[in-house]
């Protein structure tokens, strides 16, 4: 089982998000960007996505950035895929050449019934339970490091 790009990403930002959040500390999409080495175009999409789902919040100006709220410290960690995944198959059976089997097919129901226990396995696992130790500290030495985003200097 595989899951999309985005989805990755998302997980990676709630991640460096539950790991950074201290002392009143946010984080930029563009920095977050940096840390996972992705477009800050792309992680700008996916923090608008996860800011919608309300586990992550967003402040603009000065003293402004990103950070994880309770919810999603909380929230579970298959349930987040199952609805940043959306509804789907493990394979596309109508896809330019349909499978002649798709209406009728054993395996069809096989990898609908994997990709469920794919999430339900995930299930259990939070978002604060995935970046304890020793996940926590390579978090923390990404680049660019977490750091205040107000400026030091006036």
């Amino acid at each position: 089982m595989n899951i999309s790009r985005h989805s990755d990403l998302a997980l990676r930002t709630l991640m460096l998000l539950a790991v950074g959040d201290r002392d009143g500390e946010r984080m930029t999409a563009g920095a977050i960007a940096g840390s996972v080495n992705a477009s800050p175009s792309h992680v700008a999409k996916i923090v608008s996505r996860l800011v919608d789902l309300e586990v992550i919040a967003s402040r603009r100006g000065r003293g402004g950035g990103l950070r994880i709220t309770d919810a999603g410290r909380n929230h579970s960690v298959g349930a987040l895929l199952r609805t940043l995944e959306g509804p789907g198959e493990a394979v596309d059976c109508e896809g330019e050449q349909p499978c002649p089997l798709a209406g009728n097919c054993r395996l069809r129901r096989a990898f609908a019934e994997a990709r469920e226990a794919f999430f339900a396995t995930l299930d259990p696992l939070t978002v604060n339970d995935i970046v304890h130790s020793p996940t926590r500290q390579i978090l923390l030495t990404l680049e660019p490091r977490f750091a205040p985003t107000v400026a030091d200097s006036p």
